[in-house]
């Protein structure tokens, strides 16, 4: 008779728990951007149920005027907010992790501002007006605004870049939205013509879509593999030089990427602060720093955060709506106070 000893157990290691947890996290985010997508359809000033909105969506000659309403309204209306939340929510990531900055967001650094003061010009100037035009243009001020505020940042004696590039954000959205302003305030034609665009929001703009949803879409396809290289430049120049990365190319190509869709979410639908901010931190705090699934996440919870934001905004009155950039504001202010007061709560 032999004896039977037990078999020593190995522990699950590390990354397998990292990669378990990920995959969990990720598929509950699938299952809110479902969710949260059913009701932004359904929910509105006239509230079709969930399951009329299944019914219309799989057969859309069922309910005339329902399907109407779904099909010409609030599906495309919808699909632009998780297209312009996933870019703001990955431009937000990307830019934290580039400046090491656990407070960087494309509204906080002045991008989205210095974008819409690029619209304003080439609507006052050079009578450029349609989405398309005004992509480009806010690709330009986004490129423009992000480069100024590193410079300043950087040279600041604020005890650090991080703080410096906060409050060189800060200052140049500031002046931008004050130049706003005053280009606009004396003419009334180009103030109608701008109103409706400079207020972030979703209403009417199903039609930008099409326009926007290509630049959207690269953006994304572009950011997704950067998870690798944010998780290398995190670990300094000198380990990212070590193990074979070209920090200023890697730099470069990350930023220009983050500055792609911002420019597009802007473009399409005007200045929307603090969804980057937000997505990028609640995705930190789910699965770690580990940009492979902060990534992803933040895309997800980008859009969960600006559809549930632009549902709220349907439902907060009896009459009308609230814009979505007011809804995150309203919410974004307090996050990011509480969050400069813990800003270690968080690496980056």
């Amino acid at each position: 008779m032999t004896d039977t000893l037990p078999r020593a157990t190995t522990p699950p290691s590390p990354a397998r728990t990292r990669s378990s947890r990920g995959t969990a996290v990720l598929v509950f985010a699938v299952l809110a951007l479902v969710a949260v997508t059913v009701a932004s359809i359904g929910l509105g000033a006239r509230s079709i149920s969930p399951p009329e909105v299944v019914r219309i969506l799989l057969d859309p000659d069922a309910g005339a005027y329902n399907a109407h309403v779904l099909w010409t309204e609030r599906v495309p209306r919808t699909f632009l907010g998780l297209a312009v939340g996933a870019a703001l929510g990955a431009s937000g990531l990307i830019m934290q992790a580039l400046t090491l900055n656990p407070l960087a967001d494309p509204g906080i650094l002045g991008i989205e501002q210095g974008a819409a003061m690029t619209v304003v010009v080439g609507i006052l100037f050079l009578d450029m007006t349609g989405v398309t035009a005004y992509f480009w243009l806010a690709l330009v001020g986004a490129a423009l605004t992000a480069a100024l505020v590193y410079l300043i940042g950087t040279r600041s004696n604020t005890g650090g870049s991080t703080l410096g590039l906060v409050l060189a954000g800060v200052a140049v959205a500031a002046v931008m939205s004050s130049l706003i302003t005053l280009l606009v305030v004396r003419d009334e034609a180009v103030f109608a013509h701008l109103r409706f665009w400079s207020v972030g929001q979703l209403t009417g703009r199903a039609k930008v879509l099409d326009e926007i949803a290509p630049f959207v879409l690269v953006g994304l396809l572009l950011a997704l593999p950067l998870g690798r290289t944010l998780n290398i430049l995190g670990m300094g120049d000198d380990a990212a030089r070590g193990l074979g990365v070209r920090v200023e190319r890697a730099r470069l190509a990350s930023a220009a990427i983050a500055v792609l869709l911002c420019a597009a979410a802007t473009a399409a639908v005007g200045p929307v602060a603090f969804v980057g901010l937000a997505a990028a931190h609640c995705a930190r705090l789910l699965v770690g720093a580990d940009h492979r699934w902060s990534l992803p996440l933040s895309m997800a919870l980008g859009s969960v955060l600006l559809l549930t934001a632009d549902t709220a905004g349907r439902l907060i009155i009896d009459h009308g709506e609230i814009q979505v950039a007011v809804m995150t504001a309203a919410v974004g202010t307090p996050f990011f106070i509480w969050l400069a007061r813990r800003r270690d709560l968080v690496r980056v």
